[in-house]
């Protein structure tokens, strides 16, 4: 079975990379805008150097017909609000992946957001009508949409993976671990933050990156999954426990940052739709995320 996956360079698709690494039956390909360093792949990956923005009809033969694609890549991050997501990056990346599947791509999983729910508030479940306010989520929902309507003259199957929250090993450095970590470094006598107060859904990259890869390689019209924990978390919460978890003294300011206005304050997804799907792989393997939290 042979795996491509777009977007390889970046955060996610570093990680999703290596997860399908365990998997021997599965031959990966890369696809990304430059080549990567060998020491940042897997033994026997292949690469293929492709800039999305420049779609032709002969990119499914050069990423090598693959039997899965996970399309990661969205550039334009982390600017949520900006236009370029709407105007350059949306038509885009339905031109590149209309071209696969016209071409004869099976299967494809396209990673969404958790932004596309809106302002909706409490434990988010996969059949809530969103209302998406800023312009990343609502180029993410069109493009869902797109996909979805392609699918009445062109059959494939389409997984959406709603993510939440991801933290871990390889993240921009203008996230909330690095920044902590960069002051902690520093020598910081204090760490400026929201009040954190704000629920969300954590998940590390790593546990995220396995299920991503299983549910890819069910190579089934799944509809829309959210990959999350299921466990609300309050902002402040999490600081204070990636204080205790390494040992760094730092003290936090709370209120130096207002809340974001795209956000409502508290939101998380439910894992029941995941826990099933996880639950239903083939050989009673555990769950790639771990227990169900309620």
């Amino acid at each position: 079975m042979k795996v491509a996956v777009t977007g390889a360079s970046g955060f996610v698709g570093g990680h999703v990379v290596n997860a399908l690494a365990q998997h021997r039956d599965v031959e990966i390909v890369t696809v990304s805008r430059r080549r990567l360093s060998a020491e940042r792949l897997p033994p026997g990956v292949d690469q293929v150097t492709l800039d999305i923005a420049a779609a032709t009809d002969a990119d499914y033969d050069r990423i090598g017909r693959p039997d899965i694609l996970i399309h990661l890549a969205w550039g334009g991050l982390p600017n949520y609000l900006s236009p370029h997501h709407f105007d350059a990056e949306l038509p885009a990346q339905y031109r590149f992946l209309r071209g696969l599947i016209e071409a004869g791509l099976p299967s494809l999983l396209v990673t969404g957001t958790c932004y596309e729910y809106g302002m909706l508030t409490g434990e988010l479940s996969e059949e809530m009508t969103g209302a998406p306010v800023n312009a990343y989520a609502q180029a993410k929902t069109a493009l869902h949409d797109q996909l979805q309507a392609l699918q009445a003259s062109t059959p494939f199957a389409l997984t959406w993976a709603r993510l939440f929250y991801l933290w871990g090993p390889g993240q921009a450095a203008g996230s909330l671990f690095p920044l902590l970590r960069a002051a902690v470094e520093r020598g910081d006598p204090r760490f400026p933050m929201s009040q954190g107060d704000q629920l969300r859904d954590y998940l590390p990259i790593e546990q995220a990156a396995r299920i991503l890869v299983a549910l890819a390689l069910h190579r089934e019209d799944l509809g829309i999954v959210n990959v999350c924990s299921g466990k609300p978390i309050s902002i402040r919460s999490l600081v204070e426990q990636w204080l205790r978890d390494n040992g760094w003294r730092i003290d936090l300011e709370f209120g130096a940052f207002p809340y974001p206005a795209y956000e409502p304050l508290a939101f998380w997804g439910s894992t029941a739709k995941l826990d099933g799907l996880l639950s239903s792989d083939a050989g009673g393997a555990r769950s790639p995320n771990g227990p169900r939290h309620s």
